[in-house]
């Protein structure tokens, strides 16, 4: 089995994508499942084949420990942790080639607590990969791209998995997104546009975390993709194929 974590920030389509991805491969005769982490979401755009509500109710915490929203949705992603092995359980009578896994809508809940980490590194399977979801809309401005950067590279170091970045909400951006491919592989074109439209501090300060993000190996370029359309799904699973099974790909 190999398993598929699908972040990004709130809205930027990971729900979405995951279904895109579901279907793709399953059109392409490979067996895949959905594992939703997301105990707190009410509308999914597919059928779960593993789901931590089944398991965490966010109700029944808010009910049971006098907590509002925001704290019930907190202890909830906790306590997933502690349901890991029933989890696992559930996967391994399942047993797909490709498990995606959404992952929750609030990414701090799922990155950055301890909780997350550990789910990660406790599923099973042969091999692990991530997709991180830049949200189209937001990555418009150099300024907020960088920002996206900044927090893809900091999920990647959270959760120590081999990333691929892929842009989603392409056909609505229109010719910005030419402008958005450029800057993820030409450094020296996203410098001149944030020069363009900031003052000396935030220049100074962004590109100098532009530059930190070089370093670390983050201008790989991003891969653009469609949920609306399916356009780029092509190019992703290709992506995923080249860090999941030695460069072979699924049949399309």
């Amino acid at each position: 089995m190999k398993s598929i974590f699908v972040t990004g920030t709130a809205g930027a389509g990971k729900s979405l994508l995951t279904s895109k991805l579901y279907e793709y491969y399953t059109k392409n005769s490979a067996f895949a499942a959905v594992l939703n982490l997301d105990p707190g979401v009410q509308n999914l755009p597919y059928t779960c084949d593993i789901d931590v509500r089944d398991y965490v109710n966010v109700i029944d915490i808010m009910q049971q420990y006098d907590l509002g929203p925001n704290g019930a949705v907190v202890m909830a992603n906790d306590l997933i942790a502690s349901k890991i092995d029933e989890i696992q359980e559930q996967i391994n009578k399942v047993n797909p080639d490709y498990l995606i896994v959404d992952t929750p809508g609030q990414i701090e809940l799922f990155a950055y607590r301890s909780s997350g980490r550990f789910v990660v590194e406790n599923i099973s399977s042969e091999e692990k990969t991530s997709i991180f979801l830049f949200d189209g809309a937001l990555v418009t401005t150099p300024v907020n791209f960088v920002s996206i950067a900044l927090l893809a590279t900091s999920i990647k170091l959270r959760l120590g998995l081999p990333t691929i970045n892929v842009i989603t909400k392409t056909d609505l951006i229109g010719t910005k997104l030419r402008n958005i491919i450029d800057w993820s592989s030409n450094i020296k074109l996203l410098e001149n546009a944030i020069a363009a439209e900031t003052d000396g501090e935030t220049y100074s300060l962004t590109t100098n975390i532009l530059r930190g993000l070089n370093l670390g190996g983050f201008a790989q370029g991003l891969i653009p993709v469609s949920n609306v359309t399916g356009n780029g799904l092509v190019n992703l699973e290709g992506a995923l194929s080249r860090i999941l099974n030695l460069g072979e790909e699924v049949e399309d």
